[in-house]
C-alpha cells in the first residue's frame, strides 16, 4: 500500500493504519503493509508513527511498483494527483483518494481508465469527511428513485453562517474567527465562494442521479455577499441562512440541476439546526421518503475514518478478486443551467412611501409570470422597505422581475435577493 500525502488527513490514516494493523487485518483478511509515503520533501525532522525510509518523493515511482495494491491519495488538487491517480490504476492498482476538485473535474478519465483495468476508484472521504454518504447514494439507494439531495457540505460556511446568526457577527468579524480557531484557512476563497460545495455538489448529483455531472455544471455563488441584515430578516421569517449545495431532478425525470449557494430555511427544517463547522446532507427518494446524514465533515480524524473504510473495503475486493460498484452514467440525462432551475426568492426593495408603489412592484411580478407569496411592508417617513417571498418559478423568470424591479422609477434599490426553500413561508 501506498500513500501520498502526510499532512492532516495522511499523517492520520499512517497513525490508524499503524495503531490498528492487527484488527484492520482480521476485517480485511490480509495485513495492510505500507511500502511508501510520498511527500513533498523528506525533511530530517518529520515526525512519522512509521519508519521513515518509507519517506519519498519520487511518487510517480511509488504508485508503479509492482508490489503496490492500493494507493491512497491525499494530496489534492489536479496535478499531480491526477497523473498520479491514472498511473496507479494503469499498473494495477486500486486507488482511494478524497479528491472531490479532481473528481468533480474529470470523472470521466478516471473511472474510465479504473473500469479499463478492473480496478476499483474509491471516494467517499470526497464529499463529506466522515459522513458515509457516497457509499448509501451508490450502493444503499440504487433500488429507489432518488429525487433532491440538499447538503451543507463545507464546515467553514456553516460556522461562519451560524455565528453570524448567533451572534449578531457581520461576515468579516465571522470569518476573522473562523480563522483564529482553525476553521478556516488563511485564504479561505475556496471555501466561502462556494467552489470547495460545489465540486461536491457535482459528485453528489453524479451519483444521485447517474448522470455525469462536472463542476462546470453547477452554478455557484458564495457567502461573503452575505449581510447582517438578511440574516436578520430571514430570523424575522422564521429562517436561517445556509449555504446549501442542491442537487434536482425534474418532475419528468429527464433532467437534473446543481447548484450552491446561500439560502433561506424554514428553522423546523433539519438543516437548519446543523450548527458549527458540522456537515449534513439530506436526501429525498421516492422510496425512502426523507434521510439525513449529519457529523463532522473536515478535520485529520473523520476524514481518516472515510479513507479507512474505503482501504479496508478495496482491499477486501482485491483479495476476492473483485470491484466494487462502477460508476453509473447510464440515465444520461439533460444538465440544467440556473435559468431552468425552479427556486423561490426573498426579495428586499427600498421603496418611495406613496400610493401606488406596491401595484407598479406586483405588475413586474405578474408580467414574468412570478407569483407572490407573501408581502412585507414597513415604512419609514418618505420610504419604504418592501420583503417580498414568490412562489416558485424558474430562476430566469425571477431574475427578470428582479432586474426589472431595478428599472422602476419607485424603487431606490433592490437591497437583498435570496434564494428559499421550504414552501411553508
Amino acid at each position: 500500500m501506498a500513500l501520498l500525502g502526510h499532512g492532516a488527513v495522511g499523517s492520520e490514516v499512517a497513525r490508524l493504519l499503524t495503531r490498528d494493523a492487527d484488527e484492520l487485518a482480521q476485517r480485511v483478511g490480509a495485513r495492510l503493509e505500507l511500502v511508501g509515503v510520498a511527500v513533498n520533501s523528506a525533511r530530517s525532522d518529520r515526525e512519522t508513527v512509521f519508519d521513515p525510509a518509507l519517506l519519498t518523493t519520487d511518487a510517480m515511482s511509488l504508485v508503479t511498483r509492482g508490489d503496490v495494491d492500493v494507493v491512497i491519495e491525499l494530496i489534492g488538487g489536479i496535478e499531480p494527483a491526477r497523473s498520479l491517480v491514472l498511473a496507479a490504476l494503469e499498473h494495477g492498482a486500486s486507488v482511494v483518494t478524497g479528491n472531490k476538485a479532481l473528481l468533480a473535474e474529470d470523472s470521466t478519465t478516471l473511472f474510465a481508465t479504473a473500469d479499463a483495468a478492473g480496478r476499483d476508484l474509491s471516494y467517499e472521504a470526497a464529499v463529506a469527511g466522515a459522513i458515509p454518504i457516497v457509499r448509501p447514494l451508490r450502493e444503499s439507494l440504487t433500488g429507489d428513485h432518488v429525487r433532491r439531495v440538499l447538503g451543507i457540505v463545507n464546515g467553514t460556511t456553516n460556522f461562519i453562517l451560524d455565528a453570524m446568526t448567533s451572534t449578531g457577527q457581520s461576515f468579516d468579524e465571522a470569518l476573522a474567527e473562523a480563522q483564529r480557531l482553525g476553521f478556516a484557512e488563511a485564504d479561505p476563497t475556496a471555501d466561502v465562494e462556494g467552489f470547495d460545495a460545489a465540486a461536491k455538489a457535482a459528485i453528489l448529483a453524479s451519483l444521485a442521479f447517474h448522470t455525469r455531472v462536472t463542476i462546470d455544471d453547477v452554478h455557484r455563488e458564495g457567502i461573503s455577499s452575505v449581510t447582517a441584515a438578511e440574516i436578520a430578516s430571514a430570523d424575522d421569517m422564521g429562517c436561517v441562512v445556509k449555504l446549501l449545495a442542491i442537487c434536482d431532478q425534474s418532475s419528468d425525470g429527464q433532467a437534473v440541476s446543481a447548484r450552491v449557494h446561500p439560502v433561506m430555511i424554514p428553522k423546523d427544517h433539519p438543516l437548519a439546526s446543523v450548527r458549527g463547522a458540522y456537515n449534513a446532507v439530506f436526501v429525498e427518494s421516492e422510496s425512502a421518503g426523507q434521510l439525513m446524514f449529519y457529523g463532522p465533515g473536515a478535520g485529520g480524524s473523520p476524514t481518516a475514518s472515510a479513507v479507512l473504510g474505503d482501504v479496508v473495503a478495496v482491499a477486501r475486493n482485491r483479495l476476492l478478486g473483485v470491484t466494487g460498484p462502477p460508476e453509473r452514467t447510464h440515465a444520461r440525462r439533460r444538465v440544467l443551467g440556473i435559468g431552468d432551475a425552479l427556486t423561490r426568492y426573498h426579495i428586499a426593495l427600498d421603496v418611495d412611501d406613496k400610493a401606488g408603489v406596491l401595484a407598479s412592484v406586483a405588475l413586474a411580478f405578474a408580467e414574468n409570470e412570478v407569483s407572490i407569496s407573501a408581502v412585507q411592508q414597513e415604512g419609514h417617513g418618505d420610504d419604504a422597505q418592501l420583503v417580498v417571498i414568490t412562489h416558485t418559478a424558474t430562476d430566469a423568470a425571477l431574475s427578470r422581475t428582479v432586474r426589472q424591479l431595478r428599472d422602476l422609477p419607485m424603487v431606490r434599490d433592490v437591497s437583498s435577493v435570496m434564494r428559499v426553500e421550504g414552501e411553508g413561508l
